[in-house]
């Protein structure tokens, strides 16, 4: 299972909302099932439906 804060920890770099997004997806791409969104993204620009913004761009 993919955890949110996994992601934002390996992938320490990123900057913006926008980049978690292309990540998530990526993630679906390389064949992960499950994903948990453990904790808020700590963005600037995280929008308040950003819950419904991952789980789109992971299904």
């Amino acid at each position: 299972m993919l955890h949110l804060s996994d992601i934002l920890i390996e992938h320490y770099e990123i900057q913006s909302f926008e980049e978690l997004v292309k990540l998530v997806s990526v993630a679906k791409q390389n064949g992960e099932r499950f994903f948990r969104m453990d904790v808020r993204p700590p963005f600037p620009d995280t929008p308040d439906n950003w819950e419904d913004r991952l789980e789109g761009a992971f299904y």
